[in-house]
């Protein structure tokens, strides 16, 4: 478990991240809490009914999957499949729900090795044209032209998604078809690469050569940010060892050493139906979406090593605590951030457990009157609170909060030390009182 200590920001000072590792935290004991405050610790969403008759009934198409699972989520009135698709091992979940606005996303699971945002200039680059549709910028036409409710791509540090929607059942199908064309065939080229990624650009012979690109020059406003540095430094700091302590998206410092090769590498290594997920929501018909998919996925062999190399190795832990400091450039009036981080889980956590978490971060950080958020609100030690707080998007969890806009980065050790008494006057209390009563207690 680790905790992450201070942030400064000053002209020729600059941000401070320092990270020290935090005492376990028992999660065990929570879940009695829960459990002694009248709240059962039930999994957030429990699929129980199995389902007869939901299977498509296209012999020719559902012979080229197979169903793994079938069930109900009643609340929702949504019929669920989960196939696998035979050839290539890709797997499906469809869900079907009295919804006219119908959703497809494919995912690949995309761990980058480096700074270098690879994943993310592919999935800026897949876009732009294709084997079935070699026009320049595919993703805008269907921008303007769609009448899509949702159009969009993302890049994670660990997979990259690619989900549309549209409520219209001719656009949405052309919508997948656009974007499985794109991420299965993209028309690939390294001047790709030069437009989305880096390339030299000068305007005159008077002038030195800089660095352009979409995705470099996008990156260059993150990383002018003392918040987005900073929380990148704190998730590196806490990922030592694996592929989130690089940065996906890229480091302005870093992009312009992408190559070719290592840039269409990546694409053919990840970029396959075997290292992917792929999902479908809405009122269209079952089999019409896995004919579509088929059509894609059937031209490709299993790939079982794309699978195999995609997967996130766990954080270990550490057991003692460690700082580190990180310096941005900022103006005259540039003041600290400090925050605290923790590593949650080593190994993967139990639906109590997850909703344990969640409960302890909705009591801890979750309104202003809440203990945690309060009490570093009311320090006037900062201009605002940073309340983070628990992150599940990783394959691990994390847990940070701080404050920022911190005048003097000698109060950063008070700071810390006003977290961890609110974190031990909540754990003491929660021992004595119920859940119901703590938070008013803190």
């Amino acid at each position: 478990m680790f905790m992450v200590a201070p942030c400064r920001v000053g002209a020729f000072q600059a941000t401070t991240t320092w990270l020290t590792a935090a005492r376990s935290i028992r999660w065990a004991p929570l879940t009695r809490l829960v459990n002694r405050a009248g709240l059962q610790c039930y999994p957030a969403r429990k699929i129980v009914t199995t389902m007869l008759g939901t299977a498509p009934k296209d012999s020719a198409t559902i012979a080229k999957y197979d169903l793994l699972k079938e069930d109900t989520i009643s609340e929702y009135g949504a019929k669920v499949l989960l196939f696998k698709h035979k050839k290539t091992g890709a797997e499906v979940l469809s869900v079907s729900v009295p919804d006219e606005n119908k959703v497809f996303g494919i995912t690949f699971r995309t761990p980058p090795s480096d700074s270098t945002g690879v994943p993310h200039i592919l999935e800026h680059s897949v876009l732009c044209g294709s084997r079935k549709y070699p026009v320049k910028e595919p993703f805008v036409e269907l921008l303007k032209g769609s009448m899509n409710t949702f159009l969009n791509a993302f890049t994670y540090p660990d997979r990259t998604c690619y989900p549309v929607a549209s409520q219209n059942l001719k656009d949405f199908y052309n919508l997948v078809n656009v974007y499985l064309d794109a991420v299965l065939h993209p028309a690939l080229t390294p001047w790709t690469l030069k437009q989305e990624g880096w390339h030299y650009e000068i305007e005159n012979t008077s002038q030195t050569l800089t660095y352009k690109g979409v995705v470099f020059n996008e990156m260059k406003g993150v990383y002018s940010s003392p918040d987005a540095v900073h929380s990148r430094a704190a998730q590196q700091a806490l990922f030592p060892d694996n592929t989130y302590g690089v940065d996906s998206g890229g480091d302005p410092a870093a992009i312009p050493t992408l190559s070719w090769e290592n840039f269409i590498g990546f694409h053919k290594k990840y970029y396959h139906p075997t290292n992917s997920r792929v999902f479908f929501y809405g009122d269209d018909d079952v089999a019409a979406r896995l004919a579509l998919l088929d059509e894609y996925l059937g031209e490709f062999e299993a790939l079982p090593a794309a699978r195999q190399d995609s997967v996130v190795h766990w954080q270990k832990k550490k057991s003692t605590p460690w700082n580190i400091e990180q310096k941005v450039a900022g103006g005259a009036d540039a003041k600290t951030i400090f925050t605290l981080n923790w590593l949650i889980n080593d190994h993967k956590l139990d639906e109590e457990e997850e909703l344990a978490l969640g409960v302890l971060d909705d009591l801890l950080m979750g309104t202003p009157v809440a203990p945690l958020y309060k009490r570093l609100r009311e320090s006037g030690l900062g201009e605002s609170v940073v309340s983070d707080g628990l992150d599940t998007v990783l394959q691990q969890a994390t847990y940070t909060v701080g404050l920022k806009g911190i005048a003097d980065a000698s109060k950063c050790a008070e700071i810390e030390a006003i977290i961890l008494d609110t974190l031990s006057k909540v754990s003491h209390l929660a021992r004595r009182f119920s859940l119901a009563e703590f938070s008013e207690q803190a």
